[in-house]
């Protein structure tokens, strides 16, 4: 069955820098898109970063573009986020996501990120 574990999240301060990272399993890895979310405390859950499945193309929120790196390897079914330049704001459980073709949507058990000083 399809499976995603995030991983990577903490407590940080303002400023600081995170990698989060999403172990896949049970799917053919290298031929979905992966794509990034977080949820803050009584807001919507919200998209942050999206990349293709070669990684060759990807997408970011605006309030994250410039501080955010999505990448992914395909060889170890790994896609990563780096969080760099993060803001209070940033604080949010993260979770990793994929789609079927018939856009049933898969997600881990997220990753808490804390910004605090």
């Amino acid at each position: 069955q399809v499976q995603l574990v995030e991983s990577g999240g903490g407590l940080v301060q303002p400023g600081g820098s995170l990698r989060l990272s999403c172990k896949a399993s049970g799917f053919t890895f290298s031929a979905y898109a992966m794509s990034w979310y977080r949820q803050a405390p009584g807001k919507e859950r919200e998209v942050v970063a999206a990349i293709s499945s070669t990684g060759g193309s990807t997408n970011y929120a605006d309030s994250t573009k410039g501080r955010f790196t999505i990448s992914r390897d395909n060889a170890k079914n790994l896609v990563y986020l780096q969080m760099n330049s993060l803001k209070l704001e940033d604080t949010a459980v993260y979770y990793c996501n994929t789609r079927r073709n018939d856009g049933y949507a898969y997600w881990g058990q997220g990753t808490q990120v804390t910004v605090s000083s």
